[in-house]
């Protein structure tokens, strides 16, 4: 397996945990790109990828399978939502969303920060503190 892969295209889960809404422009219909027969109005000036504005969100041009093997069927086209949206660690920050949008499918998060690393301090510090508040049988 090729560890370079994006992580994104075995995952999806935003697109199915979400909804996207965006400028109606944005559908090509108003100049953009979006192909507009994929979107809902929301509001005269928002739209709504079809199939994102429900109880239970899952766009409609997400193909395959959440969490295993997935693509944006109009990757190319998609609109501001889905262009800026971060997988968790891009650039080396967290996105809560991301996590949270994984964590409904059972799929990890895929960025742990870093724990400090242990000094002597540090270690000699942690040990002064449990020697406080343990003691030894029969005393």
């Amino acid at each position: 397996m090729n560890d370079n892969l994006n992580p994104c295209i075995s995952c999806g889960a935003c697109c199915a945990y979400f909804r996207v809404s965006f400028y109606w422009s944005e559908a090509d219909d108003g100049g953009g790109g979006v192909p507009a027969e994929l979107t809902e109005p929301l509001t005269p000036f928002l739209r709504a990828m079809s199939g994102t504005n429900s109880k239970t969100p899952h766009c409609n041009s997400l193909q395959g399978e959440v969490g295993s093997c997935v693509s944006c069927a109009i990757y190319e086209h998609r609109p501001s939502p889905c262009r800026e949206f971060q997988m968790s660690g891009e650039n080396g920050q967290p996105n809560d969303a991301c996590d949270r949008a994984r964590a409904k499918y059972g799929l990890p998060p895929l960025f742990q920060p870093a724990l400090p690393p242990l000094t002597e301090s540090y270690v000699s510090q942690g040990a002064s503190l449990l020697s406080d508040h343990v003691q030894s049988p029969g005393l």
